[in-house]
């Protein structure tokens, strides 16, 4: 039988293989739980840690029976202690706690690099199946679904397998989970590729009939009326059409417009945003495919957009984002009025006409060899440039009311006259999203309006037109004026008209100013306004 000191030597020799399995620190003490000697998982040595009692050695001590319970130096790590003779041995998994730590930092930090590369979401879940951190297609960390559970995320946990499975983020998605550990696991998805599908099939089915003509197309300055003009000339032709104009100014209307008033009203119109999807899934519409021709082909084939508008017009919007190669494909089609199907040799002659669009410079683009110069002049037959709404100033009181007629029923408003002072703001405002612009600004002013009021007002306006009619308003400073005081006043004279605006409701004082409720207190004690 061995003596007290051979004991101790046998348990000191066993510390380096004890960490080593356990994945931490190995240690002896006394009965007392003094520590005698600390050992890493590599068997080195750990001497700043002798003498010092650990309290679940002196409780193995003291009852002469294992113990387990949270390690001494981190967080979530577990260690036991068990009495021999005279000494107590312990051990730890802290070092391997620190490695899953560190893993799980790691894999965190590369979520956002992971979903990028994926293009969907990448998730962390835990050992039951919920989200904790994600990250979207960009790059950016979303609280998308955060604390929801995946049984597919359970499943690989509980299986410690891959699983792949259908995404609870999106219908149609597909998901892999991977466990990391036996306390979380890894996922992503391809919800981009699938949205992309969905977009174009969701373009290529936006306008299977063009619903505007030119009755729909508001206004009665001399620009517009010469556009109008121009669309019942070239109407009955078939010569290619392109339609210049910036955002939000109507193009797609003048396009459909062309087309109602055509022969062809009774035939497809579709419309495809070059823009808005990548060249590969464009080409795939746009000429369709047969059976085979590319993974994930339909096993029949399918119609490309030029043979479903057989007879009809194809708007192909914003053309200037289209990739170069695709630009050839569709010079052919132009000139020769017949389309090939992706992976067939067989050409199938179409009867289509094409309307083009862009908001850019395409001669410009011609010189930056980004557009092809051949298609431009094949697309360029009859241009059709439709004004921008500052140069068409006259046309504002009509789409105004315009948009007051069409948002009154939706919002249950009751609007039927617009302050004079409206339309000033209106006219001398730059309108840079145009129509459009106008639009949404028509629509989010008359959320502000109350039930009972029947006329528009300047403060039912967003604030950007508020705060530039107040900047108008403020007076002159001069010279002899002292700055300081100069601009107390104005700050006082803008607070003062906003909160006559907003009938002395600070929170939405605060808001159109953007301040917080506490600044425009403290802004009102300062300016004596708040018996206001």
């Amino acid at each position: 039988m061995m003596d007290k000191k051979e004991l101790l030597e046998h348990l000191c020799l066993s510390l380096p293989f004890i960490a080593r399995i356990t994945g931490g620190y190995a240690t002896v003490t006394d009965r007392l739980g003094r520590r005698l000697k600390n050992v890493d998982s590599h068997g080195r040595e750990i001497s700043k840690y002798q003498g010092e009692v650990y309290d679940i050695a002196r409780q193995a001590g003291e009852k002469q029976m294992p113990v387990m319970g949270p390690s001494q130096f981190v967080e979530n790590a577990e260690a036991w202690a068990m009495p021999i003779g005279d000494y107590v041995l312990c051990c730890s998994n802290v070092e391997r706690v620190e490695r899953d730590s560190r893993l799980r930092e790691a894999l965190s930090q590369a979520l956002p690099m992971i979903a990028r590369v994926a293009g969907g979401d990448a998730v962390l879940f835990d050992h039951r199946g919920v989200r904790l951190e994600t990250a979207d297609h960009t790059g950016k960390r979303s609280e998308k679904l955060i604390g929801k559970i995946s049984q597919a995320a359970y499943e690989a946990i509980v299986t410690q397998k891959p699983v792949i499975g259908e995404s609870i983020a999106m219908q149609g998605v597909t998901a892999v989970r991977i466990p990391i550990t036996e306390k979380y696991g890894l996922g992503f998805n391809n919800e981009v590729m699938v949205s992309q599908k969905q977009k174009l099939l969701d373009e290529v089915k936006k306008f299977q009939y063009a619903r505007y003509s030119l009755a729909d197309i508001i206004g009665e300055s001399e620009a517009v009326q010469k556009c109008k003009t121009i669309v019942q000339y070239v109407a009955q032709g078939v010569s290619s059409v392109l339609v210049y104009g910036a955002t939000g100014t109507g193009k797609e209307l003048f396009a459909q417009a062309i087309h109602n008033t055509s022969d062809r009203r009774n035939r497809p119109f579709i419309a495809v945003n070059c823009g808005a999807l990548p060249s590969s899934l464009i080409e795939a519409n746009l000429f369709g495919y047969v059976d085979g021709s590319f993974t994930g082909a339909k096993k029949n084939g399918n119609t490309g957009v030029f043979e479903a508008a057989d007879g009809g017009t194809v708007f192909l919007d914003e053309i200037s984002e289209m990739d170069w190669d695709l630009q050839a494909k569709l010079l052919r089609v132009l000139q020769e009025r017949e389309v090939t199907r992706i992976g067939s040799t067989k050409p199938i002659p179409v009867n289509v006409r094409i309307i083009s669009s862009t908001n850019k410079d395409l001669v410009q683009l011609i010189e930056e060899k980004r557009f092809r110069e051949d298609l431009y002049y094949r697309i360029n037959v009859i241009e059709l440039r439709v004004p921008c709404l500052k140069e068409r100033t006259k046309d504002i009181p009509l789409l105004t009311n315009y948009f007051i007629v069409k948002y009154n029923p939706l919002l249950g408003k009751n609007i039927s006259q617009v302050a004079q002072a409206v339309y000033d703001i209106f006219q001398s405002y730059p309108w840079s999203g145009n129509i459009r612009e106008l639009q949404n600004c028509i629509e989010s002013a008359l959320n502000m309006v109350h039930a009972e009021e029947r006329t528009l007002e300047v403060h039912h306006l967003p604030s950007k037109f508020c705060n530039s009619l107040a900047d108008r308003s403020i007076p002159p400073i001069s010279l002899e004026d002292n700055l300081a005081m100069a601009l107390q006043e104005a700050e006082k004279q803008v607070i003062l008209r906003v909160l006559q605006q907003e009938r002395n409701n600070r929170y939405r004082t605060a808001g159109r100013l953007g301040i917080s409720c506490t600044t425009l207190w403290r802004k009102m004690r300062e300016n004596n306004l708040l018996a206001t």
